[in-house]
């Protein structure tokens, strides 16, 4: 019998480039211009709290009691946060820093000396998963990843089909175990022209054979180190099953400030304990 995994780690170590772009049309109160400027999006003023007050809530609520927050050196507004105002009641913070933003297979294996011998998620700071995602991947007590369902994406989040479309694609067999990754397909091809599109929104369960993936894995042409080819370095060469699980509901993203006001809607009434 599988335990439930109780541990994630959330990455929240991004420059926040798009976040930090002006936008002429969107008008933000001074925390959240603020928090913009900065690039801290978990840190985003959202209904009087951060948004991460709100991700860590859900967490807590599918059971996961410790929460590794990967970070830049210079994040003392979120470490202040947490440490002096806001100490969690159902959840306990580590904190592990990485140097540099040379990308999310290195951020993982920021948290390496963080999280205990045993399953973790991992999870993006600027998103709100719904609680059952959660749920459904602390039960798995294994690899997988939540495949979110692109029309409820479109339908039950604030995302649009075109920011749908550029995210990351999954090809997925009849058993349910991930075969590959396609980051940001063209419309030509294969995964994109089937009548339905499974999307991977960067929430994973992972067992510390993710950490050596990790180590092994090089520079995209984007100069950057990739969790995707983490994922298909554990899966291929260390013999890693990612069992995926299929969800028909919406993701909220907080990617730019056109995104805050329309995230605050969506949250509104949730109660928030973290």
């Amino acid at each position: 019998m599988k335990t439930r995994t109780t541990q994630a780690v959330i990455l929240a170590r991004g420059l926040g480039s798009r976040m930090r772009r002006a936008e002429a049309a969107v008008a933000l109160d001074e925390g959240q211009a603020k928090a913009a400027d900065a690039g801290q999006k978990g840190m985003m003023p959202t209904l009087g709290r951060p948004f991460l007050d709100f991700v860590l809530s859900a967490l807590a609520d599918a059971g996961v009691r410790d929460v590794t927050l990967v970070v830049a050196p210079e994040h003392s507004m979120m470490r202040d946060y947490y440490e002096t105002q806001l100490r969690p009641q159902r959840v306990r913070l580590r904190w592990a820093v990485q140097a540099e933003p040379r990308g999310t297979a290195d951020a993982v294996l920021a948290a390496d000396s963080h999280v205990d011998d045993a399953p973790f998620l991992v999870l993006n700071s600027d998103n709100y998963y719904p609680v059952g995602s959660y749920d459904a991947l602390c039960a798995l007590g294994g690899a997988g990843l939540v495949a979110y369902e692109g029309d409820a994406l479109v339908r039950d989040g604030n995302i649009d089909r075109e920011r749908v479309m550029a995210y990351a694609l999954l090809d997925i067999d009849d058993a349910g175990v991930l075969r590959a990754i396609v980051e940001k397909p063209p419309a030509d091809h294969p995964l994109a022209l089937r009548p339905e599109h499974w999307v991977s929104m960067n929430l994973w369960s992972f067992t510390p054979t993710i950490f050596e993936a990790c180590r092994r894995v090089r520079p995209s042409v984007r100069g950057e180190l990739e969790l995707q080819e983490a994922v298909m370095i554990a899966a291929h060469d260390l013999g890693e099953v990612f069992h995926a699980v299929r969800a028909h509901a919406g993701v909220l993203d907080l990617s730019r400030r056109a995104d805050v006001a329309t995230i605050g809607d969506h949250l509104r009434g949730v109660v928030v304990a973290p």
